[in-house]
């Protein structure tokens, strides 16, 4: 039975029409290229000059020509750790644990991709970051490195490390050391040290403090034997006897029973006697 006769009227030029829309929605599938969040892209451009370095694409959906590649990257801040053995200014290994924060320049990843290739952590980034610890690490010795340098240290390898990739583009924000190991016996004597150190501060604490309260001491007696001094060279016979009269009115005005015998004590100053 012949389509006419079963009621299918096709053209004959439909036939070419689903091939063409399958090309056709490959042709969009292979024209579209989405960035996600915190990426960003460069154009690799098969029939002109290879990566774009004069673009950077940002987040979102682009349109693409199907023989380009879109190249995407991470272009927020990211972070690498590295353990390194490295040596101190007396030649001694010590293991540093660090960690560095950096991302890529994003108006240059053109250049850093053509330049530098997509692996740049690994052939550009990582190297730098040992060059400068070595040459940091180099300068002190194991006890400053496992004290009070560290965050010296951090600077110093911050600094050393921006200037070895100032023109590679890439941005280094961070460098974080995160442990210093030394030999075992190295670390031991440092603490030995250490804590010999710090109990002679507080031994001489104990002395100083010692002293200041002898000082405080002396200077109260002092203030003391002054004042009797003072007061023993203005109590004459007079103020005396003129406080003991003074004192004897108030006891014969008080109501309590006493026996007051004038004239009979010492210097001629009054007896009192207490309650019989």
């Amino acid at each position: 039975m012949s389509r006419n006769q079963i009621g299918l009227n096709i053209p004959k030029g439909g036939v070419l029409l689903v091939p063409v829309a399958i090309i056709l929605l490959i042709f969009i599938a292979k024209s579209t290229e989405t960035i996600g969040p915190g990426e960003a892209g460069v154009l690799f451009e098969r029939f002109g000059q290879g990566i774009n370095t004069e673009k950077t694409y940002g987040e979102g959906f682009h349109l693409v020509a199907p023989w380009n590649e879109m190249i995407v990257q991470k272009v927020r801040q990211q972070s690498i750790s590295d353990k390194m053995n490295v040596l101190s200014v007396n030649g001694l290994e010590v293991r540093v644990d660090g960690t560095v924060w950096f991302k890529p320049d994003y108006e240059n990843l053109g250049n850093l991709i053509k330049n530098k290739g997509r692996n740049y952590i690994s052939d550009i980034l990582d190297p730098a970051i040992n060059a400068a610890a070595r040459s940091v690490v180099g300068r002190y010795t194991p006890e400053q490195l496992y004290s009070s340098k560290r965050d010296v240290i951090e600077q110093e390898i911050l600094v050393e490390a921006q200037e070895e990739l100032k023109d590679q583009y890439i941005i280094v924000e961070r460098v974080l050391v995160e442990d210093v190991q030394l030999p075992t016996t190295i670390r031991d004597a440092i603490e030995r040290k250490l804590k010999q150190e710090q109990e002679a501060l507080e031994y001489q604490f104990r002395i100083e403090k010692a002293e200041k309260e002898a000082q405080r001491q002396r200077i109260e007696a002092k203030g003391k034997a002054d004042a009797n001094t003072i007061l023993s060279a203005s109590l004459t016979d007079k103020i005396l006897r003129d406080k003991g009269i003074e004192a004897t009115n108030k006891l014969a005005e008080s109501q309590n029973s006493k026996v007051v015998i004038i004239g009979s004590g010492k210097s001629g100053m009054p007896i009192i006697l207490g309650n019989q």
